[in-house]
């Protein structure tokens, strides 16, 4: 844990690194390596035995990330974390840690596009079965869960739907059943802190916020190390019973003298080291680099879309805004409840020409750029319907929260005068 407890301090000082032991570089050096030297032969054997942790293969650990992993441990509050090489390799990673063929998990509708296609599809091929429930409905959950259920999963602040979710109320859920809950929590971090609302697994893509300048893919996940695996028994079968991969290693106990850090222990020395996807060490000092800002960021990003959001729904051409400072009844205290500091700087809105109308907008955007990627410094955008969630069919769109003439924004740190400016001539 971190000696820290504000997030301001814990993104420049958090976790293990202080200054490199060698050189005295306070930057974390960039351990461009495949391998790593043993001191002897018996150093070699207790890290292969997980006697103790230490450097063998940057596939499994690197130094580089070892200190990310750490720092945004020490953020989100969590026991131990693991980086990967994207996003979409995090959420792969969360769900095959606990599950096997003829698994499910329960997950919300309001998600991603990209995670959404997996689930639904990607993870069939596995025989791992995802049920999509509402979460304007927290007790579906309840009623979609059986013994062969091993997780829930949902998005914090859902990409593009923006309905903050329910975290403590299907936690809660899932503590009384004995299913942990997964947060997605890419789009709201230092906003949100799902442990604190009885979250057991929390990830990011680092590519979005963490990273914020568009330069690196990466994903993480972080162990809260406040679910009790062992307990859970026959509902957790890759962490109660042997492993054969690992000599018979159980790793529900495995794990003790290492501390509450089974599920990540696991899912770095088996799936890291099985299936790869291993985050590169430069992209982890990347994402050192945009931690440090991220608290000053976020405060710019969440100031910038609250007053881009209030000038966009006064505008006689825009339908709708969608975004979490606008939500009333149920979804604003939900937002309240869960979100601290801001609220976060995805927005939608809806044009009343549909997609013509949701295309020609974008394309007259100037300042705004027309990518896929959400989180970036630059203010950014994108029609939905047809590029990131174009793979879902018309219902599972409308599930989503994406219609024909959705346009999806996400808020730069750039003058709020500019930002309101290029959307005004796009929109004229």
């Amino acid at each position: 844990m971190s000696r820290y407890n504000k997030p301001e301090t814990i993104a420049l000082h958090g976790g293990s690194h202080r200054a490199d032991p060698t050189a005295g570089s306070v930057a974390v050096p960039i351990h461009q390596t495949t391998s790593f030297q043993f001191q002897d032969t018996g150093h070699a054997a207790r890290l292969f035995g997980l006697a103790e942790l230490g450097n063998i293969y940057t596939r499994i650990m690197n130094p580089t990330c070892d200190a990310l992993e750490t720092r945004i441990a020490a953020m989100e509050g969590g026991a131990a974390a693991l980086a990967v090489g994207s996003g979409q390799a995090a959420t792969t990673f969360c769900v095959m840690n606990l599950c096997e063929a003829g698994d499910n998990i329960v997950s919300s509708t309001d998600l991603y596009g990209g995670t959404w296609n997996l689930f639904a599809n990607t993870l069939k091929q596995f025989g791992i079965e995802v049920r999509f429930v509402d979460p304007a409905d927290p007790e579906a959950f309840a009623r979609a869960t059986d013994a062969r259920t091993r997780a829930y999963y949902a998005e914090t602040l859902p990409n593009p739907k923006l309905n903050v979710f329910p975290i403590a109320e299907v936690a809660a859920i899932g503590r009384r059943l004995g299913v942990p809950l997964i947060m997605d929590n890419t789009a709201a971090p230092i906003i949100c802190r799902p442990f604190e609302h009885g979250a057991a697994i929390v990830m990011h893509s680092t590519t979005k916020w963490i990273g914020g300048h568009g330069t690196s893919i990466g994903g993480i996940v972080v162990d809260g190390g406040n679910f009790d695996w062992e307990a859970g028994g026959d509902r957790f079968p890759t962490l109660n019973r042997p492993d054969p991969s690992y000599h018979g290693a159980i790793w529900s106990q495995a794990a003790k003298p290492l501390g509450p850090i089974a599920y990540i222990l696991r899912m770095r020395t088996c799936l890291l080291r099985d299936i790869g996807a291993p985050m590169a060490p430069f992209n982890a000092f990347m994402f050192l680099q945009g931690l440090e800002t991220l608290p000053l960021r976020m405060e710019r990003h969440c100031e910038n879309a609250i007053k881009a959001a209030a000038w966009l729904k006064q505008h006689p051409k825009v339908t709708k805004v969608i975004h979490p400072s606008l939500a009333e009844g149920e979804m604003r205290r939900r937002a309240e409840t869960y979100l601290k500091g801001g609220y976060g700087s995805l927005m939608g809105i809806e044009l009343a020409g549909g997609k013509e109308a949701g295309q020609a907008f974008i394309e007259k955007l100037k300042m705004f750029y027309h990518v896929a990627n959400i989180g970036d410094a630059r203010s950014l955008a994108i029609h939905p319907a047809t590029t990131t969630h174009s793979q879902l069919d018309e219902q599972e769109q409308a599930a989503s929260g994406v219609t024909p003439g959705y346009v999806r924004l996400s808020i730069g740190i750039e003058h709020i005068d500019d930002i309101i400016a290029d959307l005004e001539q796009a929109l004229g």
